[in-house]
């Protein structure tokens, strides 16, 4: 969406709450925004951070577990 559409912004906050997405503001061409609902920007913080933390675990258990096999001698 070119950002001269911004204009219009009922327009556009009644398709960020529709479309429940991102929408990308462009200008000369190129990305520069990006706009969404308040509703779908909580979900994505929440999804985000759910992620984050799964990612977290897992690099631990990986640096757990190659530790421990080292320590054993062992090869993998």
């Amino acid at each position: 969406m070119p950002i001269r559409d911004m204009r219009n912004t009922s327009a556009l906050s009644e398709l960020a709450h529709k479309q429940q997405e991102p929408i990308f503001i462009t200008k000369k061409g190129y990305s520069d925004l990006v706009v969404m609902s308040a509703e779908y920007f909580d979900r994505f913080a929440r999804e985000n951070r759910i992620d984050q933390a799964i990612f977290r675990i897992n690099e631990n258990r990986k640096v757990v577990y190659v530790v421990t096999v080292q320590d054993q001698g062992r090869d993998l």
